[in-house]
């Protein structure tokens, strides 16, 4: 397989609620892997490791031009300095987790998704306060989804790549959530609420453990519909927030 390179900025649409989660599901079901991926050094990755390389990887691919667009027309100046910083460090993560799929032997996504790429349009066609609202509450829901997955494959996973990449992404995520958060344009009551696993051996923190041992064999396809569920629960929460704007 060629190595991969990163993701360089790129500059980048209301959709009906239903349309949302649809197309979440279409776009992630491509980028599915499979059950286990071999590794160099005779490990395996499993579902959860890939949810998270695959997750990082995409947030990387929208939220870099998210950035950039928003530090060449945000209307406030904090806005544009936030976007400017969003896009810069998440350049530096999405090498990260290219340079960590390079040495696990394994493929991640080389495009948004399509859900992700109707956000950038979303972006790119509103302008003033429209705009800044609309970047910090789709970055601020983005990255608030992303948080839970990196904890619960960080405290499972067997690979140790996997594991510093873990470290690397809540590093970012954290520090873009508090940016985000310092605009003073999160909605804090219309946020979608927390993702919790289900009691018992369902949710994502189960599938991952049970998961993490040798010849595990928890299905890929569970841990990201256990994601896309979260994923579906902000975008329907984000569609009603933005109605309100």
């Amino acid at each position: 397989m060629a190595p991969l390179t990163s993701a360089r900025r790129r500059s980048g649409h209301r959709v009906h609620r239903a349309a949302v989660l649809l197309i979440a599901i279409v776009a992630a079901v491509a980028v599915l892997p499979g059950t286990a991926v071999a590794a160099p050094a005779g490990q395996q990755l499993n579902a959860a490791d890939m949810t998270l390389l695959n997750g990082v990887r995409l947030a990387g691919l929208w939220e870099m031009p998210a950035g950039q667009m928003a530090a060449e027309k945000g209307q406030s100046a904090k806005v544009r300095e936030i976007g400017a910083g969003i896009a810069s460090e998440h350049q530096e993560l999405d090498q990260l987790v290219v340079d960590a799929a390079n040495k696990l032997g394994t493929a991640i996504p080389t495009e948004p998704t399509a859900e992700q790429k109707g956000w950038l349009a979303e972006m790119q066609n509103a302008s003033g306060a429209r705009f800044d609202q609309i970047f910090v509450t789709r970055l601020r829901v983005a990255h608030g989804k992303i948080f839970p997955v990196i904890g619960a494959v960080r405290a499972s996973t067997r690979d140790a790549t996997v594991r510093k990449l873990c470290d690397d992404a809540n590093r970012f995520v954290m520090h873009h959530m508090q940016m985000l958060e310092s605009t003073g344009l999160v909605r804090w009551p219309e946020l979608p609420p927390a993702a919790l696993p289900a009691p018992g051996n369902d949710g994502l923190l189960a599938a991952a453990s049970a998961n993490s041992g040798p010849g595990a064999g928890v299905s890929s396809t569970v841990v990201w519909l256990v994601f896309l569920a979260a994923l579906g629960t902000g975008g329907l929460a984000t569609y009603r927030l933005l109605r309100r704007t």
